[in-house]
Parts: C-alpha cells; structure tokens; sequence
C-alpha cells in the first residue's frame, strides 16, 4: 500500500464512503505480513516509496506466487528479479498478464499506471553486449521505479569512437549507469564527459585475470573520475534503485 492508497483508504473512511471495520482490516497486515516462510514488508511503499522487490533466485515458484498475491491484495505492482525462464514460466501460469524480461530475468506485474516520478532521464550504458543482461536489468529496475529511461549498448573502449557518437544523449541525461565487465574502464571515461552521477557496475564477463569481475570492481573502485560511484558485481538492481532514488530529487 502506497501513499496514494492510504490517502484515499482514509479520505472514504472520512467521508463515511469506507466503514472502520474494513479500514482495519485492510491495515492489519500493516507493517508486515508474517505468511510462515516469508516475512511481507507492505509498509515499504510508505516508507521508501517503492514495494518490496521479490528476489527470484532460491525460491520456490510456490513461495513466489504467495507472495505475490499477498502484494497484489495491497494494491502493489510487482517487480521480480533474477527469476529463471522455467520458474517464469510457472508465475506466467498463475499471472497471464505479467511480464517475463528474459535478458534480465525480471518479471514485472503491473495492474495500475507507473507515475513518472524522475525528474530526468536515466541513461543505461553498456560496454560490449555480453553485459546488456546486467544492463537491462538496471533498466528495468529504473522503469519500474517510475522514470524516462535510455539506453546506448555495446559503447566500450575498444572502439572508443562509438561512444562519442552517442554524446548529446551522455550530457542531456540525468544520471547515467555504465556496465562493464573486462578491466572496467568505461565509466571513468563517461565520467571525464559529464557533470552528472555515474553508477558503475561491473560484471562477471572476462577471462581468467578478470577473476569474475573482481577486477572490473577494482578498476571502477580505483576510477580517476569524479563523481563514480560503484556498486556490487553483476548488480544491475541496485544500480537501478539507487539511480531510481537520485532522479527523484534531480532538478535540471
């Protein structure tokens, strides 16, 4: 239940349009609903401005579809991540009308309007196209949140010419998430280029001295640039959320 949903729950209550029993019981779950093999955060829309995000990898597609429905009985959209195509495909069973992103392995459900709450626009960059699934996760994660989203793919250092090609939509967005696996060098040169946040992400994508995008963190960790900040490896989520949170308070 999110701010709008109470807001309205309580002005009917008032008006006399809602009875206090039924305002009790939609509130009853709140702030978490306790369903034996999960712990159901409803109050997170309120405090954080967002529903909680169900994370896909180690559930059982039953969990999965508990929690789901528990969420939609608050009037949540839904937002899974890491989700394989089989367990997918179960949820889609249960859900026709939700959505399965196969690159990302994100399925949303989205049953009223996302409001566009950014005040720019989030620019998802990735390096080469071995890192797009981590990228899209991000852009997807950014979309859900309510924001304008664009994206320039296969944009590394290897052919740096490609990436100045795409330099109007650099400068003009709001803040700018760059995936790289490899050495990690592409978001310290976008770096160099704008006055904006740049998210770095760095993937697991690499030979042997990569050790699993350890070196990529490293390289991103040790970044010349101002203004880079990092995040996890193959993070594409937090990415998302974290670029989701600064766009809301953006002002051009």
């Amino acid at each position: 239940m999110d701010q709008n949903a109470l807001k309205d729950l309580l002005t009917r209550l008032q008006r006399g349009e809602e009875t206090v029993e039924n305002t009790l019981d939609r509130l009853k779950d709140l702030p978490f609903e306790d369903v034996g093999f999960a712990c159901i955060d409803h109050h997170r829309p309120l405090r954080k401005g967002l529903s909680e995000v169900i994370f896909g990898e180690g559930k059982e597609p039953e969990h999965i579809l508990v929690i789901m429905e528990k969420m939609l009985n608050q009037g949540d959209n839904i937002l899974v991540t890491r989700l394989t195509s089989e367990k997918a495909e179960i949820v889609r069973g249960r859900f026709p009308d939700s959505t399965y992103h196969k690159r990302s392995r994100i399925l949303t459900l989205i049953r009223h309007p996302i409001e566009i709450l950014g005040k720019g626009t989030i620019l998802v960059m990735s390096a080469g196209t071995s890192d797009i699934p981590v990228a899209e996760e991000a852009l997807e994660t950014a979309k859900f949140m309510g924001n304008e989203v664009d994206a320039v793919f296969d944009v590394g250092v290897s052919g740096i010419h490609r990436l100045f090609s795409h330099r109007e939509r650099i400068v003009n967005a709001s803040v700018i998430i760059v995936v790289a696996g490899m050495e990690g060098a592409l978001p310290s040169v976008v770096g160099g280029m704008v006055d904006k946040p740049v998210i770095a992400v760095p993937t697991s994508i690499g030979y042997g001295a990569s050790f699993g995008g350890i070196a990529a963190l490293l390289g991103m960790l040790n970044s010349c640039s101002s203004g880079v900040t990092v995040v996890n490896i193959d993070n594409g989520f937090g990415a998302g959320y974290a670029a989701g949170v600064i766009n809301r308070g953006f002002h051009p």
